[in-house]
C-alpha cells in the first residue's frame, strides 16, 4: 500500500454511495450493524490496493467520510467490519472486498475463487466456518463517476398508455448478428442505437423498447465452469450501475446517448429491473456486497433460525424491501434511472416479492406507497411481473391503481385457443376487451393489462408453432429446466420440415396469434425477433445461452411475417377503436352498445353459446361510433372523444370452413385482412356471409 495517507474530512451522511462535488468525493454507506467501515483506495487498473481509509463518522446508522484529494475514475471498494455470527444473521468479513450497493460503474468482472466465500469451503462446519482470504485481486471494483451529459434539446417522447406498443429485447441479443451494425459495436448500447437497428424499430412501429436487465449482474461461477453465461441477467450485484459488458466505449455516457437517440424517434425506454433477489445467493452464496454489509438488514431471514435466507423468488434470497434502508435503495435507484438516465418506465421482476409486509403479499404495501407519492415515479410507466414463487404470490389484477400488468392469463388464453383448445371462447372475449375482469376497478383502465403471446421466458412465435415440446439440451441440465406446459402445438411435425401445408399452417398460425395480439384492448408487448420469425431451437429457457441459440438471426428474416406485422400494427395506431382508454360498456346507460360478440349465424351470443364447450369460433363487432360524446372512451391525449369506423374481427380455431353471417352495414364491409391469406390481404367480393377459411381471422371494416 501507499506510504501516503490520504486526507479524509468527516463529511456527510447523504446522499449515499460516492459523490463527486467537483472538489472532492463524498463516501457514504448504510451499516446498522457493523462496527467499523473501511474505503479501499485502488490503482487505476485494479490490480493494487493502495491505502485503506476508516470513514470517521457515524450518524444514522451510516459510515461516512469526504476525501478531498480523490477525482471521477478512482476505484475502491469496502471491508465492512463486525460480528461473525451466521446463526444470529450476522455474516461481517473484512477479508471479502464488498462493493459499494450505489456504484455507478463497475470495473471488470468477478474471477471465482472459494476466497469469494465469507466461509470456509468443504469445512466441517460448512457456512458457519470463517475464511481470512483476501478477495480483493478476482473482484469488480466501483468507479467514481462524473454524471455530467449533454442531453441537447432531447425531449421525452410521454406516449399515452393506450397508443404505447412495447417490444421486449435484450440489449446483446439484439445486434450481435446484426450484419448493418459495425462488428465492434454489435452486443453494446451504441450497436442499439445504430441507425439502421432504430430505424427498423421505428418503421416496425413500436412505441418503447422494454431492455431486459442493465444493471450490473454476475455469471454464476457453475455456468462458467460448463462453459455458459447468465445471458438473461436476472443476477443483480449493482442498481445503479450499468452492465460493463454492454458498454462498447467503458462509458456511462453511451446509455444515456443511446436513450437520447431513442427519444428523438419517438421510442420510449424501459428498464426491466431485479430489485426482488441479488446475485449473493443463499446462506452458502459468495459474499460480494449487501451480505457483508449488512446481512441481517438487505435479506429477508428465517424468523425462527437467521442463519438461513427466505426465499420467495426462487434465487437464494429475497431483498428485505420492509426495512427503511433497503426500500430507500430502490427508490434512490429508480429515481436516479429517470433522473439521470431518463428512461421512462421500469417493469419490475417477481414485484410479488417486494410487495410482501413480513411474508405474505400485501395491495398495500409500503413498496406500492413510497412509489405512488412519489412525485417522480409515480408518472412514469410501472410494469408489474405480478407473481413469485412463493405462497400467494401470483397476483394478476391484485396491483394497486398506476401499475400496469403482465397478464399471463391473456398468454395462455390465446394459446389455447389458437391450438383449438375446447372451452376458451368465454375467457377469450374477456382478453380481447381489456380483461376487465381482472382490472375493471379502482379506477384501472384497458392499459393495466399487458399483454403479451411470448416473452424472453420460453417459445418464441416461431418456435411456438413449430414445437410440442421444449428442446432446452443446451442447458446441459437434462432438458430438466424451463416451463414443461407451453401451451404450443407444431402443426404436425417437431421442428424443421420440408412439409408444405406444416409450412403454410405455421405461417397462418403466426399471423393468427400476432393479429389478435395488436388487435386487443390493452398495451401490446412483442418479444424481439418474433416478427422476423427468429428461432431458439426450441430451448424455451435460453438464461444461459450468450450465443447463436439467443442471439436474432437477421440473416434469416421471414419478410413476408414482417410485412404483415406492420400491417397490423398500422392498424392497431390509425384507428383508436382497438386502442382504447377505458373499458368498453355493452349497453349502459340506455346507449347502443359499443361492441358486440356474435355467433357464426351473425346473432349475438347467447348464454347457450357461451357454455358451449366445444365452440372455436367467435365474432367481435366494434361499432366504433358508440359513447362518441365521451360515455365511453377518449383517444386523444388531451381526452378529446373520437368515433371510429365499425369493425368486425371474425375468429376461427377450428380446422374446417365456417360461412360466418355478417350484420347489416349501410355501405357494406370491406376485408383489410385475412390470415388465411399469405399477404394478409386480397379483395372480397363481399355477401351475406364471409367464407372465414379453417384456423384464420379475419378483419372486416364496415
Amino acid at each position: 500500500m501507499s506510504a501516503v495517507r490520504a486526507r479524509v474530512w468527516p463529511g456527510s451522511p447523504h446522499p449515499l454511495g460516492a459523490a463527486w462535488d467537483g472538489g472532492g468525493v463524498n463516501f457514504a454507506l448504510f451499516s446498522a450493524n457493523a462496527t467499523s467501515v473501511e474505503l479501499c483506495l485502488f490503482d487505476p487498473y485494479g490490480r493494487r490496493e493502495l491505502e485503506r481509509v476508516a470513514l470517521p463518522e457515524y450518524t444514522n446508522e451510516v459510515w461516512h467520510g469526504y476525501l478531498p484529494d480523490v477525482r471521477p475514475g478512482q476505484l475502491y471498494g469496502y471491508r465492512v467490519h463486525g460480528p461473525w455470527e451466521p446463526r444470529a444473521g450476522h455474516r461481517f468479513n473484512p477479508n471479502k472486498l464488498l462493493l459499494d450497493p450505489y456504484a455507478k460503474m463497475l470495473v471488470g468482472g468477478i474471477r471465482w475463487s472459494d476466497g469469494h466465500f465469507a466461509y470456509r469451503i468443504g469445512h466441517p462446519r460448512d457456512d458457519l466456518s470463517f475464511d481470512r482470504r483476501d478477495n480483493s485481486r478476482g473482484m469488480p471494483k466501483c468507479q467514481v463517476v462524473d454524471t455530467a451529459f449533454t442531453w441537447g434539446n432531447e425531449r421525452r417522447p410521454e406516449t399515452p398508455w393506450q397508443q404505447t406498443i412495447v417490444y421486449e429485447a435484450h440489449v446483446r441479443g439484439l445486434t450481435k448478428l446484426h450484419p448493418d451494425v459495425p462488428p465492434s459495436l454489435r452486443g453494446t448500447f451504441a450497436g442499439l442505437s445504430w441507425p439502421p437497428v432504430v430505424a427498423h424499430l421505428k418503421r416496425l412501429g413500436i412505441t418503447a423498447i422494454e431492455l431486459m436487465p442493465v444493471h450490473a449482474f454476475v455469471d454464476d461461477r457453475l455456468l462458467l465452469e460448463k462453459g455458459l453465461r447468465n445471458y438473461w441477467g436476472y443476477n443483480s450485484i449493482g442498481f445503479f450501475a450499468v452492465e460493463p459488458r454492454y458498454l462498447g466505449s467503458g462509458q456511462v455516457g453511451e446509455f444515456k446517448a443511446t436513450v437520447r437517440r431513442l427519444h428523438d424517434e419517438g421510442i420510449e425506454v424501459i428498464l426491466d429491473v431485479v430489485y426482488n433477489h441479488t446475485a449473493e445467493g443463499n446462506h452458502l452464496g459468495p459474499t460480494l456486497s449487501f451480505r457483508g454489509i449488512d446481512n441481517a438488514s438487505y435479506y429477508k431471514l428465517v424468523p425462527s433460525d437467521p442463519r438461513y435466507c427466505w426465499d420467495s423468488t426462487g434465487c437464494g434470497n429475497t431483498l428485505n424491501v420492509s426495512h427503511p434502508r433497503v426500500l430507500q435503495l430502490v427508490l434512490d435507484s429508480l429515481r436516479y434511472w429517470v433522473e439521470e438516465m431518463h428512461v421512462d418506465g421500469f417493469r419490475f421482476d417477481l414485484t410479488s416479492s417486494l410487495a410482501r409486509e413480513g411474508f405474505s403479499y400485501d395491495p398495500g404495501a409500503a413498496f406500492f406507497d413510497a412509489i405512488g407519492q412519489d412525485p417522480v415515479l409515480s408518472k412514469v410507466k410501472l410494469i408489474a411481473e405480478p407473481w413469485d414463487l412463493g405462497h400467494g404470490g401470483y397476483q394478476v389484477g391484485g396491483y394497486p391503481p398506476g401499475w400496469s400488468e403482465w397478464n399471463g392469463k391473456y398468454r395462455d388464453t390465446v394459446r389455447r385457443f389458437w391450438k383449438g383448445d375446447a372451452g376458451q371462447v368465454p375467457q377469450l372475449a374477456s382478453r380481447l376487451s381489456g380483461s376487465a375482469d381482472l382490472f375493471g376497478h379502482r379506477g384501472r383502465r384497458p392499459s393495466a393489462s399487458i399483454n403479451f403471446i411470448t416473452s424472453h421466458d420460453g417459445f418464441t412465435l416461431k418456435d411456438l408453432v413449430s414445437f410440442n415440446t421444449k428442446h432446452n439440451e443446451a442447458n446441459l441440465e437434462g432438458n430438466a429446466d424451463g416451463i414443461n406446459e407451453n401451451d404450443s402445438w407444431n402443426c404436425g411435425a417437431e421442428d424443421d420440415t420440408a412439409d408444405p401445408a406444416v409450412l403454410e399452417l405455421r405461417a397462418r398460425q403466426k399471423r393468427n396469434l400476432l393479429s389478435m395480439l395488436l388487435l386487443s384492448q390493452g398495451v401490446p408487448m412483442l418479444l424481439a425477433g418474433d416478427e422476423i420469425g427468429n428461432s431458439q431451437d426450441g430451448n424455451n429457457n435460453g438464461y444461459c445461452q450468450d450465443n447463436a441459440i439467443s442471439w436474432i438471426k437477421w440473416d434469416q428474416p421471414d419478410l413476408a411475417l414482417l410485412s404483415f406485422l406492420h400491417r397490423v400494427i398500422g392498424l392497431r395506431r390509425n384507428h383508436p377503436v382497438f386502442h382504447r382508454a377505458r373499458f368498453f360498456r355493452g349497453r349502459a346507460n340506455g346507449q347502443p352498445p359499443d361492441i358486440l360478440w356474435l355467433n357464426p349465424e351473425g346473432r349475438e351470443q347467447s348464454d347457450e353459446d357461451w357454455a358451449f364447450g366445444e365452440a372455436r369460433t367467435l365474432g367481435m363487432l366494434l361499432t366504433g361510433d358508440a359513447g362518441a360524446g365521451g360515455e365511453y372512451y377518449y383517444a386523444t391525449a388531451a381526452g378529446e372523444p373520437e368515433s371510429d369506423r365499425p369493425f368486425i374481427v371474425l375468429m376461427n380455431a377450428h380446422h374446417e370452413e365456417i360461412a360466418f353471417l355478417l350484420p347489416e352495414a349501410k355501405k357494406g364491409w370491406r376485408r383489410l385482412i385475412d390470415t388465411a391469406l399469405p399477404d394478409g390481404v386480397a379483395d372480397w367480393a363481399g355477401g351475406a356471409a364471409y367464407p372465414l377459411q379453417g384456423r384464420s381471422l379475419a378483419v372486416l371494416i364496415g
